[in-house]
Order: structure tokens, then C-alpha cells, then sequence
């Protein structure tokens, strides 16, 4: 199919009492949202159930904090069962990055000390290898991994780093920059056969991805409960199977230090996780109102219209394709190849997000890879046709006259 070819809008997903979706989340109206992947929306009824929590927690604190580790624990075998695990796999952690540096701070070296991750990596999951790797004397090797790579060719190229020093692999299951997933099955495989521990960076996958850890073998887990499955922020699973995962201690020291994993994570001292406690809130809320099954393939048919309506847009605009080769592509999430002149660097997309925030009223993620910048669509159910329909009309030009200022600045290549 090419750009310019638009297959039919997905129907907007409603509410039982017929109003649009976008009615069950207290989103700006003024704002276009187009990017759920980064921090995630909450819906009213999880906020809600926050509320009176933290209502709760302060009409008696005395009460209510000696009592909490047992109500995480009944948390915790929710969310396990929504990630389908076993619940003793599963500890609740602040975020993503949180539960990789609980990972971090309980290894020690045993080979060479050298840490394996991709150029697809999230940014501070790889400084805090780095930061391990100066710790225990060894280096962090970057396997360099296509955009379109397909899964044979991802593999080899993070094997080809594995060797007798190698320590750690750290793989992301998806990569937020570039939107793809990695072969994390295969290397899981090939890690567990050379006794090198795997840290999976699942950080985009609970909510996206129905049973993420199925067939994967990995030491280590973790993802964000806040961004697909719409949980308060804040609020992150870590799933630590083996014998490693005795050495994990929650960052911050508290009474339940002497309990076994994952207990010793439900005792925070006067850490508000009403978030965690709430998380069953959300999820719940999607599969009553939807079911997750039918707003999964809402999301990807809706990033794929909006990655066709956008596309096509840039082309017409432009007269050169913006339609990007993603090696293992996966569902809710595209990416659109921006003009040159945007989004060159992380620092250069970050600050394009910030001006089309104020200047054009839609969140947008804009990502940078191998000096190319793209816009990465991210799609939930609150999320209509409209949207990516205003975005390429009102939207595109602006960005191209963007593009088109910034290659004349002086000393633009």
C-alpha cells in the first residue's frame, strides 16, 4: 500500500451510555493527545479510587501504614494475574527505571564485568549500566541493531557480544525511540545456555502485549503499569525469577528488609503507593468497558490509519516518503519519518515535543535515531481517526516550515 492510499478510519470506541471514550479520562480537551506511550492517561474511576485511598491514608496513618504490606500483597496478585505470572515473581516498584536499578544494585561481578546492551536503549536504563559497568571495573558493549533488522538479524547482532566476560545482557522487549521489539525469546534462550543473566526492559509492554512473559526466559522483568494499562503513575511491576533474584532489595531500606523476595518489597515505609492500589482500578476499567482483547486491535488499527493519514501528509508535503522499514514492528505504536531539519538529537526532539505542546496544542512524542528524527504515534482507546486527522491537516504544514527554518539556520548540514 503506498502513502497515499488511506484505508477507513477505525470506529471511535464508546462508552456504555454511547458517549466517545475520551469522556472516562479528564484529559484537556484543548490538547490533542497522540502520545499514551510516554506517561500514560488515567481514567476518572482509577483516580477516583486513588482519591479516597489517600483519604484513607490520611484520616489515620498510625492505622493505615502498619497495615499496608498486606494490602500490597492482595495488589500484587492482581497485577500478577493481569501479567499473567506467578504472584512470589512479582514486586511493585515506582517505575520501570526503578525496578532496573533494584536490578543493578543487587548483582555483583562474577565474569569480566562487562554489561551488553543496543543503540535502541532507553537512555537512563544505559547510563545506569555504564554506571555498574565503572562499579565492577568492566565496560558496557553497544550491540548496533538496523531499524529494520528483522528478528535473525537483531539476534545476531546482540549474540555477537555475548562472550566469556560478559556479565549482563540488558535487551528492551519494545524500545521507546524506535518503537520495535527486540528478539528478547531468542536472546533469553542463547543467555540462559551461557549462564549470563537477562534484564528485560518491558517498560511499553503491560496492557500492549496480552501474556509478555510467555516463553520468554529472562533473570529479570520489568514494565510500566501506568503507560498501556492506564494505572496512576508510578506504578511498575519487576518480575525476578531464579536464584538471583534473593539478592534484590528495594531501594529504599525499611522493616521489611529481613522478609524473601518479593515481600520485602511491600513495606516502603511513608511511601504513598496508593497508585499501586489503585492499578487494579484501571485495568479492570478497560476490560469491563472494552475487554483488553477488542481495545488492542482498536489501538494498532488506529496507530496504523494514523501512521497512513500523517505519512501521507509529510509526503504530500515534502514529495519524499516518510514511511519508516521497522524491523519487528508492534502494535499501537508507528513511527513517521519527520522532515530533515527536525529531531536530529534526543535534545532537538525533546524540545520540538515542548514547542508543539505550546505552540500547536497536541502531545506528541518526537524521537531521534542514528541522527533522524521521527514522530512516534502511540494510540489508546480514548483516541479517534480525528485526531491524527487533525494533526496531519492543522499539524504537518507548521512542522515542515519548522523543518525548513531549521535547515537554513546557519551551520545546518
Amino acid at each position: 500500500m503506498s502513502e497515499t492510499e488511506v484505508t477507513t478510519a477505525p470506529r471511535p470506541l464508546l462508552l456504555a451510555d454511547g458517549r466517545p471514550a475520551a469522556g472516562a479520562w479528564s484529559l484537556d480537551p484543548a490538547m490533542k493527545h497522540l502520545n499514551h506511550g510516554s506517561f500514560g492517561a488515567v481514567p476518572l474511576v482509577a483516580q477516583e479510587r486513588q482519591s479516597r485511598l489517600r483519604a484513607e491514608m490520611d484520616r489515620s496513618p498510625v492505622v493505615w501504614f502498619p497495615a499496608l504490606p498486606h494490602r500490597i500483597a492482595a495488589t500484587r496478585v492482581e497485577l500478577a494475574a493481569f501479567l499473567r505470572v506467578a504472584p512470589d515473581d512479582l514486586a511493585l516498584v515506582p517505575n520501570a527505571s526503578a525496578g532496573v536499578s533494584v536490578v543493578y544494585g543487587g548483582l555483583s561481578r562474577r565474569r569480566g564485568g562487562e554489561i551488553v546492551v543496543t543503540d535502541h536503549g532507553y537512555g537512563a536504563v544505559t547510563m545506569g549500566a555504564e554506571r555498574l559497568a565503572r562499579r565492577w571495573g568492566g565496560r558496557v558493549r553497544t550491540a548496533r541493531v538496523p531499524l529494520d533488522a528483522d528478528e535473525e538479524q537483531a539476534y545476531e547482532a546482540v549474540a555477537a557480544e555475548l562472550g566469556e566476560a560478559t556479565d549482563l545482557v540488558v535487551l528492551d522487549h519494545i524500545t521507546s525511540a524506535t518503537a520495535r521489539r527486540m528478539p528478547v525469546e531468542r536472546i533469553g534462550a542463547e543467555a540462559r545456555r551461557l549462564g549470563i543473566p537477562l534484564l528485560v526492559d518491558g517498560a511499553h509492554v503491560p496492557g500492549l502485549i496480552a501474556a509478555p512473559l510467555d516463553g520468554l526466559t529472562c533473570d529479570f522483568w520489568v514494565g510500566n503499569l501506568h503507560k498501556w494499562g492506564c494505572a496512576p503513575r508510578g506504578t511498575a511491576a519487576l518480575v525476578a525469577r531464579g536464584a538471583l533474584r534473593e539478592q534484590l532489595y528495594p531501594l529504599i531500606d525499611s522493616w521489611g528488609a529481613a522478609d524473601p523476595y518479593p515481600d520485602r518489597f511491600d513495606q516502603q515505609g511513608t511511601v504513598d503507593v496508593t497508585g499501586c492500589l489503585a492499578a487494579p482500578t484501571a485495568l479492570d476499567f478497560i476490560e469491563r468497558t472494552w475487554g483488553w482483547n477488542t481495545a488492542r486491535r482498536y489501538m494498532d488499527d488506529l496507530a496504523g490509519y494514523g501512521e497512513r493519514v500523517v505519512g501521507a501528509a509529510f509526503a504530500e508535503l515534502t514529495g519524499v516518503s516518510s514511511a519508516v522499514d521497522v524491523g519487528m514492528p508492534v502494535p499501537g505504536m508507528r513511527l513517521v519519518r519527520l522532515p530533515a531539519g527536525l529531531a536530529g538529537s534526543r535534545v532537538e526532539a525533546d524540545a520540538l515535543r515542548d514547542r508543539a505542546a505550546r505552540e500547536l496544542g497536541v502531545e506528541t512524542a518526537f524521537t531521534s535515531f542514528g541522527g533522524v528524527g521521527y514522530l512516534r504515534l502511540s494510540a489508546h482507546v480514548y483516541n479517534t481517526a480525528a485526531d491524527y486527522e487533525y494533526f496531519a491537516e492543522a499539524c504537518v504544514p507548521v512542522l515542515g516550515e519548522w523543518a525548513r527554518e531549521a535547515r537554513e539556520q546557519p551551520g545546518a548540514s
